[in-house]
């Protein structure tokens, strides 16, 4: 069987870490990965898998617990959004330097969206570190990117799942992974995950809520992260005792937050089911946003053995089918609505 695959790596917040088990799946079935297209945390992944650094990035990742991820949130009162991002983009510098896109041993397109002109912009060439950071630019939550007249925000807004980069690629396989995908019924992490890994990750969580770095006080802390982004108390808890008044204003930031993440990704799954269906991959993996919220960055290694198990499910019912024809029934779209690539 033909073994040339190109990977479409979509949005999803902290979901996008299964991305990282579907490459190791993938790479361990002896598949070249040819090409890579990706949108927020799937263009991130995919660029620094395309750069040789996803182990020391999934090592760095691993490593995190619920605190650590709470010293990443820079806080800026910029109106453009809420966090600059400098603390993560910092870290991805010291892993991948100034690496430029069109020097990457594999092709990889980011996508982002032009807030100016209301389209698409596919990276692919200049730095691999602007095209990330424009990328995962979540509209209201992390600054944009400004690059000559435009401004850049997260290409999830307009295309969560990108799989028309990949077309041209000439691969034998396109393999798609959304990080947002719809269930009827909500499916948690430890539902999908075989019962060996549900035990470990449950044993993990428990080491943390022994060493006090647990979920609740976690919580805590990005309830009062929240109320720094998004305001303090009303005026008419004035009244109200100061210990009062503070948790109060921390629940209700934290519901702004809640429900713009949540409103994101109703409409980037409403998009990605488009996506699919316009354009059918060859292997599609499924990872319901149910398993976990897209702010939830402590789950990395859970979250990349799931990722890992989804895939190897996908590619044995792939393999298995008799009389495949690799990228049977996939029409070209001559004329994509998407900005010039980014220089």
């Amino acid at each position: 069987m033909d073994k040339r695959i190109a990977l479409v790596l979509g949005s999803g917040g902290a979901r996008g870490y299964a991305h990282i088990g579907v490459i190791d799946e993938v790479v361990a079935r002896g598949y070249e990965i040819v090409a890579i297209s990706g949108c927020s945390m799937g263009a991130l992944i995919g660029g620094v898998y395309a750069a040789g650094q996803l182990d020391g990035y999934r090592d760095w990742v691993c490593k995190l617990d619920y605190f650590d991820i709470l010293k990443l949130v820079d806080v800026t009162w910029s109106p453009m959004g809420a966090m600059r991002a400098n603390r993560v983009m910092n870290k991805l510098e010291s892993l991948v330097g100034d690496t430029l896109l069109e020097d990457l041993p594999i092709r990889v397109t980011t996508v982002a969206t032009d807030l100016n002109r209301q389209r698409e912009v596919w990276f692919q060439n200049g730095p691999l570190l602007r095209a990330i950071r424009a990328s995962i630019a979540v509209p209201g939550i992390i600054t944009p990117v400004k690059l000559g007249d435009q401004v850049l925000v997260d290409g999830g807004l307009m295309n969560p799942l990108p799989i028309i980069p990949t077309v041209s690629a000439q691969a034998d396989l396109i393999l798609a992974v959304n990080a947002t995908a719809q269930t009827h019924q909500p499916v948690t992490l430890e539902d999908l995950l075989p019962p060996d890994e549900v035990a470990e990750e449950q044993a993990r969580e428990a080491r943390l809520e022994a060493q006090g770095k647990g979920f609740s006080g976690w919580l805590g802390g990005v309830r009062g992260r929240a109320q720094r982004i998004f305001g303090g108390a009303d005026e008419d808890e004035e009244s109200d005792d100061e210990e009062t008044s503070r948790k109060k204003a921390a629940e209700r930031a934290w519901s702004k937050l809640d429900i713009m993440l949540a409103s994101f990704e109703i409409t980037q799954g409403a998009l990605a089911k488009y996506k699919i269906a316009g354009y059918p991959p060859d292997i599609l993996v499924d990872i319901p946003k149910t398993v976990c919220g897209a702010y939830e960055f402590h789950r990395a290694e859970a979250l990349i053995r799931l990722g890992r198990h989804l895939a190897s499910q996908a590619l044995d019912r792939f393999e298995g089918r008799e009389g495949v024809i690799p990228g049977g029934g996939q029409v070209m779209i001559s004329e994509p609505a998407v900005g010039k690539p980014a220089n």
